[in-house]
Protein backbone atom coordinates (compact mmCIF):
# COMPACT_ATOMS: atom_id res chain seq x y z
CA UNK A 1 0.00 0.00 0.00
CA UNK A 2 3.02 2.29 0.35
CA UNK A 3 2.61 3.58 -3.23
CA UNK A 4 -1.11 4.37 -2.87
CA UNK A 5 -2.70 7.56 -1.67
CA UNK A 6 -4.58 6.76 1.52
CA UNK A 7 -7.38 8.76 3.10
CA UNK A 8 -8.46 8.21 6.69
CA UNK A 9 -11.05 9.85 8.93
CA UNK A 10 -11.94 9.12 12.55
CA UNK A 11 -14.60 10.17 15.02
CA UNK A 12 -14.79 10.27 18.79
CA UNK A 13 -18.55 10.08 18.92
CA UNK A 14 -21.73 12.08 18.56
CA UNK A 15 -23.20 13.50 21.74
CA UNK A 16 -22.03 15.68 24.60
CA UNK A 17 -18.38 16.81 24.40
CA UNK A 18 -17.21 18.76 27.42
CA UNK A 19 -15.08 21.83 26.73
CA UNK A 20 -12.61 20.73 29.40
CA UNK A 21 -11.74 17.54 27.50
CA UNK A 22 -11.85 19.04 23.99
CA UNK A 23 -8.08 19.33 23.57
CA UNK A 24 -7.37 15.79 24.73
CA UNK A 25 -10.06 14.38 22.43
CA UNK A 26 -8.70 16.31 19.45
CA UNK A 27 -5.15 15.17 20.24
CA UNK A 28 -6.28 11.55 20.41
CA UNK A 29 -8.02 11.79 17.04
CA UNK A 30 -4.96 13.41 15.47
CA UNK A 31 -2.75 10.61 16.79
CA UNK A 32 -5.19 8.07 15.38
CA UNK A 33 -4.94 9.60 11.91
CA UNK A 34 -1.16 9.86 12.11
CA UNK A 35 -0.74 6.27 13.26
CA UNK A 36 -3.09 5.01 10.56
CA UNK A 37 -1.08 6.77 7.86
CA UNK A 38 2.18 5.49 9.33
CA UNK A 39 0.92 1.91 9.12
CA UNK A 40 -0.35 2.50 5.57
CA UNK A 41 3.18 3.36 4.45
CA UNK A 42 4.42 -0.13 5.36
CA UNK A 43 4.50 -2.41 2.29
CA UNK A 44 1.89 -5.15 2.44
CA UNK A 45 -0.49 -3.27 4.76
CA UNK A 46 -4.15 -3.65 3.77
CA UNK A 47 -6.93 -1.11 4.25
CA UNK A 48 -8.39 -3.07 7.19
CA UNK A 49 -5.15 -2.60 9.09
CA UNK A 50 -5.32 1.15 8.52
CA UNK A 51 -8.78 1.30 10.12
CA UNK A 52 -7.71 -1.07 12.90
CA UNK A 53 -4.64 1.02 13.77
CA UNK A 54 -6.64 4.24 13.94
CA UNK A 55 -9.18 2.72 16.31
CA UNK A 56 -6.51 1.07 18.48
CA UNK A 57 -5.11 4.53 19.14
CA UNK A 58 -8.53 5.76 20.25
CA UNK A 59 -9.14 2.69 22.41
CA UNK A 60 -5.86 3.30 24.24
CA UNK A 61 -6.84 6.85 25.25
CA UNK A 62 -8.55 6.93 28.65
CA UNK A 63 -10.48 10.11 27.79
CA UNK A 64 -12.56 8.25 25.21
CA UNK A 65 -15.35 5.72 25.70
CA UNK A 66 -13.71 2.71 24.01
CA UNK A 67 -11.22 0.15 25.27
CA UNK A 68 -9.39 1.44 28.34
CA UNK A 69 -11.48 4.18 29.94
CA UNK A 70 -14.81 2.79 28.75
CA UNK A 71 -18.04 3.51 30.58
CA UNK A 72 -18.88 1.03 33.32
CA UNK A 73 -21.84 -1.30 33.44
CA UNK A 74 -24.40 -1.29 36.22
CA UNK A 75 -22.15 -3.86 37.92
CA UNK A 76 -19.12 -1.56 37.67
CA UNK A 77 -17.26 -3.51 34.98
CA UNK A 78 -15.96 -2.79 31.47
CA UNK A 79 -17.58 -4.62 28.55
CA UNK A 80 -16.66 -3.50 25.05
CA UNK A 81 -18.17 -3.78 21.57
CA UNK A 82 -16.34 -3.42 18.24
CA UNK A 83 -16.69 -4.29 14.57
CA UNK A 84 -14.83 -3.91 11.28
CA UNK A 85 -15.82 -4.40 7.64
CA UNK A 86 -13.98 -4.79 4.32
CA UNK A 87 -15.79 -2.99 1.50
CA UNK A 88 -14.20 -4.96 -1.32
CA UNK A 89 -15.27 -8.38 -0.02
CA UNK A 90 -18.15 -7.58 2.33
CA UNK A 91 -16.37 -9.49 5.10
CA UNK A 92 -17.29 -8.49 8.65
CA UNK A 93 -16.20 -9.27 12.19
CA UNK A 94 -17.76 -8.15 15.46
CA UNK A 95 -17.25 -8.68 19.17
CA UNK A 96 -19.81 -7.77 21.83
CA UNK A 97 -19.87 -7.34 25.63
CA UNK A 98 -16.23 -8.43 25.80
CA UNK A 99 -14.25 -8.13 29.05
CA UNK A 100 -10.47 -8.07 29.42
CA UNK A 101 -9.40 -7.68 25.77
CA UNK A 102 -7.14 -4.63 25.59
CA UNK A 103 -8.14 -3.68 22.06
CA UNK A 104 -11.61 -4.89 21.05
CA UNK A 105 -11.10 -3.77 17.44
CA UNK A 106 -8.28 -6.31 17.13
CA UNK A 107 -10.73 -8.99 18.23
CA UNK A 108 -13.21 -7.84 15.58
CA UNK A 109 -10.53 -8.05 12.89
CA UNK A 110 -9.41 -11.47 14.13
CA UNK A 111 -13.01 -12.73 13.81
CA UNK A 112 -13.18 -11.35 10.27
CA UNK A 113 -9.88 -13.00 9.30
CA UNK A 114 -11.01 -16.28 10.88
CA UNK A 115 -14.01 -16.32 8.54
CA UNK A 116 -11.60 -16.63 5.59
CA UNK A 117 -10.30 -19.98 6.79
CA UNK A 118 -11.92 -23.19 5.59
CA UNK A 119 -13.25 -25.59 8.21
CA UNK A 120 -12.63 -29.34 7.91
CA UNK A 121 -16.12 -30.12 9.18
CA UNK A 122 -17.83 -27.52 7.04
CA UNK A 123 -18.82 -25.38 10.02
CA UNK A 124 -19.88 -21.81 9.27
CA UNK A 125 -17.46 -19.35 10.88
CA UNK A 126 -18.95 -16.79 13.26
CA UNK A 127 -19.83 -13.28 12.18
CA UNK A 128 -19.82 -12.09 15.77
CA UNK A 129 -18.77 -13.43 19.17
CA UNK A 130 -19.81 -12.14 22.58
CA UNK A 131 -18.87 -12.18 26.26
CA UNK A 132 -16.74 -15.06 27.59
CA UNK A 133 -16.74 -16.83 24.23
CA UNK A 134 -15.30 -13.75 22.55
CA UNK A 135 -12.69 -13.43 25.29
CA UNK A 136 -11.66 -17.08 24.83
CA UNK A 137 -11.38 -16.58 21.07
CA UNK A 138 -9.22 -13.49 21.60
CA UNK A 139 -6.89 -15.43 23.87
CA UNK A 140 -6.63 -18.30 21.38
CA UNK A 141 -5.87 -15.76 18.64
CA UNK A 142 -2.90 -14.39 20.57
CA UNK A 143 -4.39 -10.99 21.31
CA UNK A 144 -3.27 -9.00 24.33
CA UNK A 145 -5.36 -9.91 27.35
CA UNK A 146 -5.52 -7.74 30.47
CA UNK A 147 -7.09 -7.80 33.90
CA UNK A 148 -10.57 -6.31 33.31
CA UNK A 149 -10.01 -4.05 36.34
CA UNK A 150 -7.04 -2.43 34.58
CA UNK A 151 -9.36 -1.03 31.90
CA UNK A 152 -11.26 1.06 34.46
CA UNK A 153 -10.03 4.66 34.38
CA UNK A 154 -10.30 7.16 37.19
CA UNK A 155 -12.78 9.26 35.20
CA UNK A 156 -14.97 6.27 34.39
CA UNK A 157 -14.99 5.19 38.03
CA UNK A 158 -15.96 8.66 39.23
CA UNK A 159 -18.75 8.90 36.66
CA UNK A 160 -20.04 5.49 37.70
CA UNK A 161 -20.06 6.39 41.40
CA UNK A 162 -21.85 9.67 40.73
CA UNK A 163 -24.59 8.14 38.61
CA UNK A 164 -24.95 5.02 40.76
CA UNK A 165 -25.91 7.28 43.65
CA UNK A 166 -28.68 8.77 41.54
CA UNK A 167 -29.71 5.34 40.28
CA UNK A 168 -30.01 4.11 43.87
CA UNK A 169 -32.03 7.21 44.77
CA UNK A 170 -34.51 6.29 42.05
CA UNK A 171 -34.73 2.71 43.30
CA UNK A 172 -35.49 4.02 46.79
CA UNK A 173 -38.18 6.39 45.52
CA UNK A 174 -36.15 9.54 46.05
CA UNK A 175 -36.10 12.31 43.43
CA UNK A 176 -32.66 12.71 41.79
CA UNK A 177 -31.31 15.81 40.10
CA UNK A 178 -33.13 16.70 36.90
CA UNK A 179 -30.04 16.44 34.70
CA UNK A 180 -30.34 13.43 32.39
CA UNK A 181 -27.61 10.82 32.19
CA UNK A 182 -27.45 10.95 28.40
CA UNK A 183 -26.95 14.72 28.46
CA UNK A 184 -24.16 14.73 31.04
CA UNK A 185 -22.00 11.61 30.67
CA UNK A 186 -19.62 10.52 27.93
CA UNK A 187 -21.66 8.11 25.81
CA UNK A 188 -19.77 8.27 22.53
CA UNK A 189 -18.72 5.48 20.21
CA UNK A 190 -15.49 5.86 18.22
CA UNK A 191 -14.72 4.76 14.69
CA UNK A 192 -12.71 5.13 11.51
CA UNK A 193 -13.14 4.95 7.75
CA UNK A 194 -10.41 4.62 5.14
CA UNK A 195 -10.00 4.50 1.36
CA UNK A 196 -7.07 4.24 -1.03
CA UNK A 197 -6.80 5.16 -4.71
CA UNK A 198 -6.69 1.48 -5.64
CA UNK A 199 -10.36 1.30 -4.68
CA UNK A 200 -10.00 -0.42 -1.30
CA UNK A 201 -12.36 0.80 1.40
CA UNK A 202 -13.04 -0.22 5.02
CA UNK A 203 -14.84 0.94 8.14
CA UNK A 204 -14.72 0.16 11.84
CA UNK A 205 -16.27 1.09 15.16
CA UNK A 206 -15.58 0.54 18.87
CA UNK A 207 -17.40 1.45 22.07
CA UNK A 208 -17.61 0.95 25.79
CA UNK A 209 -21.36 1.44 25.52
CA UNK A 210 -23.80 3.37 27.64
CA UNK A 211 -22.91 4.25 31.21
CA UNK A 212 -24.83 2.02 33.66
CA UNK A 213 -25.84 -0.37 30.88
CA UNK A 214 -26.91 -3.86 31.92
CA UNK A 215 -24.10 -6.40 31.85
CA UNK A 216 -24.32 -8.41 28.65
CA UNK A 217 -25.87 -5.56 26.67
CA UNK A 218 -24.56 -5.42 23.09
CA UNK A 219 -24.72 -2.10 21.28
CA UNK A 220 -24.61 -1.08 17.64
CA UNK A 221 -20.81 -1.17 17.60
CA UNK A 222 -20.83 -4.98 17.37
CA UNK A 223 -23.88 -5.55 15.17
CA UNK A 224 -23.69 -6.28 11.45
CA UNK A 225 -25.22 -3.41 9.50
CA UNK A 226 -25.67 -1.15 12.51
CA UNK A 227 -22.36 0.38 13.64
CA UNK A 228 -20.27 0.34 10.47
CA UNK A 229 -20.57 -0.44 6.79
CA UNK A 230 -18.25 -0.53 3.78
CA UNK A 231 -18.94 -1.36 0.14
CA UNK A 232 -16.99 -0.97 -3.08
CA UNK A 233 -19.08 -2.07 -6.07
CA UNK A 234 -17.18 -3.96 -8.76
CA UNK A 235 -18.98 -1.94 -11.43
CA UNK A 236 -17.09 1.20 -10.46
CA UNK A 237 -20.03 2.95 -8.82
CA UNK A 238 -19.71 4.99 -5.62
CA UNK A 239 -17.71 3.32 -2.86
CA UNK A 240 -18.97 3.92 0.67
CA UNK A 241 -17.54 3.59 4.17
CA UNK A 242 -19.39 4.79 7.26
CA UNK A 243 -18.97 4.60 11.01
CA UNK A 244 -21.92 5.28 13.30
CA UNK A 245 -22.22 6.70 16.81
CA UNK A 246 -25.17 7.25 19.11
CA UNK A 247 -27.77 5.33 21.07
CA UNK A 248 -27.29 1.73 20.01
CA UNK A 249 -30.82 0.45 20.52
CA UNK A 250 -32.29 3.02 18.12
CA UNK A 251 -29.48 2.56 15.59
CA UNK A 252 -29.88 -1.23 15.62
CA UNK A 253 -33.63 -0.97 15.00
CA UNK A 254 -33.04 0.63 11.60
CA UNK A 255 -29.68 -0.98 10.77
CA UNK A 256 -28.46 2.55 10.14
CA UNK A 257 -25.03 1.79 8.65
CA UNK A 258 -26.38 -0.74 6.17
CA UNK A 259 -29.31 1.53 5.35
CA UNK A 260 -26.81 4.13 4.17
CA UNK A 261 -25.08 1.60 1.94
CA UNK A 262 -28.39 0.33 0.57
CA UNK A 263 -29.49 3.88 -0.20
CA UNK A 264 -26.40 4.44 -2.32
CA UNK A 265 -27.00 1.12 -4.06
CA UNK A 266 -30.59 2.04 -4.90
CA UNK A 267 -29.41 5.35 -6.36
CA UNK A 268 -26.83 3.77 -8.69
CA UNK A 269 -29.10 3.87 -11.73
CA UNK A 270 -30.10 7.47 -11.10
CA UNK A 271 -28.29 10.53 -12.39
CA UNK A 272 -26.07 11.46 -9.46
CA UNK A 273 -26.63 10.99 -5.74
CA UNK A 274 -27.55 13.87 -3.46
CA UNK A 275 -25.71 12.72 -0.35
CA UNK A 276 -27.10 15.55 1.77
CA UNK A 277 -30.69 14.56 1.02
CA UNK A 278 -29.90 10.88 1.43
CA UNK A 279 -28.56 11.42 4.96
CA UNK A 280 -31.35 13.83 5.86
CA UNK A 281 -34.05 11.38 4.76
CA UNK A 282 -32.50 8.43 6.59
CA UNK A 283 -32.11 10.28 9.87
CA UNK A 284 -35.45 12.08 9.87
CA UNK A 285 -37.70 9.47 8.25
CA UNK A 286 -36.16 6.23 9.51
CA UNK A 287 -34.02 6.92 12.57
CA UNK A 288 -36.29 9.40 14.38
CA UNK A 289 -39.39 7.15 14.14
CA UNK A 290 -37.35 4.21 15.48
CA UNK A 291 -36.64 6.22 18.63
CA UNK A 292 -40.37 6.13 19.54
CA UNK A 293 -40.71 9.87 20.21
CA UNK A 294 -37.76 10.05 22.60
CA UNK A 295 -36.63 13.71 22.67
CA UNK A 296 -33.49 14.34 20.67
CA UNK A 297 -32.49 10.75 19.86
CA UNK A 298 -28.75 10.52 19.41
CA UNK A 299 -27.07 9.42 16.18
CA UNK A 300 -23.97 10.47 14.29
CA UNK A 301 -22.60 9.41 10.91
CA UNK A 302 -19.06 9.69 9.58
CA UNK A 303 -19.28 8.88 5.88
CA UNK A 304 -16.59 8.57 3.21
CA UNK A 305 -17.78 8.42 -0.41
CA UNK A 306 -15.56 7.64 -3.39
CA UNK A 307 -17.26 8.31 -6.70
CA UNK A 308 -16.17 6.70 -9.94
CA UNK A 309 -13.83 8.97 -11.88
CA UNK A 310 -12.95 11.17 -8.89
CA UNK A 311 -9.40 10.99 -7.61
CA UNK A 312 -10.35 12.01 -4.07
CA UNK A 313 -13.12 10.81 -1.75
CA UNK A 314 -15.58 13.15 -0.04
CA UNK A 315 -16.07 13.19 3.72
CA UNK A 316 -19.51 13.76 5.23
CA UNK A 317 -20.59 14.20 8.82
CA UNK A 318 -24.21 14.14 9.97
CA UNK A 319 -25.65 14.02 13.48
CA UNK A 320 -28.81 14.62 15.48
CA UNK A 321 -26.97 15.14 18.76
CA UNK A 322 -25.40 18.18 20.39
CA UNK A 323 -22.10 17.68 18.61
CA UNK A 324 -19.64 15.27 16.99
CA UNK A 325 -15.85 15.02 17.13
CA UNK A 326 -14.01 14.19 13.90
CA UNK A 327 -10.54 14.30 12.38
CA UNK A 328 -9.11 13.43 8.98
CA UNK A 329 -5.87 13.28 6.99
CA UNK A 330 -4.35 11.69 3.90
CA UNK A 331 -0.93 10.57 2.75
CA UNK A 332 -0.93 13.66 0.48
CA UNK A 333 -1.93 15.92 3.39
CA UNK A 334 -0.58 14.05 6.43
CA UNK A 335 -1.12 16.76 9.05
CA UNK A 336 -4.49 15.83 10.60
CA UNK A 337 -7.31 18.31 10.95
CA UNK A 338 -9.49 17.83 14.03
CA UNK A 339 -12.66 19.56 15.09
CA UNK A 340 -15.65 19.17 17.38
CA UNK A 341 -18.71 20.24 15.45
CA UNK A 342 -21.45 21.67 17.66
CA UNK A 343 -25.07 22.68 17.11
CA UNK A 344 -26.13 25.98 18.65
CA UNK A 345 -29.82 25.17 18.11
CA UNK A 346 -29.55 22.07 20.33
CA UNK A 347 -27.51 23.77 23.05
CA UNK A 348 -29.65 26.89 23.51
CA UNK A 349 -32.89 26.32 21.63
CA UNK A 350 -36.04 24.60 22.86
CA UNK A 351 -36.92 21.08 21.79
CA UNK A 352 -39.68 21.09 19.16
CA UNK A 353 -40.76 17.55 18.15
CA UNK A 354 -42.27 18.57 14.81
CA UNK A 355 -39.04 20.35 13.83
CA UNK A 356 -36.50 17.59 14.30
CA UNK A 357 -33.28 18.74 12.71
CA UNK A 358 -30.02 17.23 11.55
CA UNK A 359 -26.59 18.81 11.25
CA UNK A 360 -24.98 17.81 7.94
CA UNK A 361 -21.71 19.01 6.47
CA UNK A 362 -19.25 17.93 3.79
CA UNK A 363 -15.49 18.32 3.98
CA UNK A 364 -12.85 18.13 1.29
CA UNK A 365 -9.98 15.78 2.00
Amino acid sequence: MSSSTVYVAVHAGAGHHNKTSERSVKDAMKRACTEALRVSSIPGTDILSVVERAIVELEDDENINAGTGSNLTLDGTVECDAAIMDGSTGEFGGGGAVPGVKNPIKLAKAILCHSRQSDGLGRIPPLMLVSSGARSFAKQSGLEMVDPESMISKRAKEDWQKWMERYNDIQEGMIPDSQALLDAAIQDTVGAVAWDDCGNVAAGVSSGGLLLKNSGRVGEAAIFGAGCWAQQPSNGKTGVACSISGTGEHIIRVGLARAIGDSFHSCENQEGTDVHDLLLNLLTKRFYPAAHSIPRPNAGVLLLTAESGNSKPRLWCAFTAEGMAIAYASSDKPIPKATILRRSDIISGPYVPEKQSVYITALSM
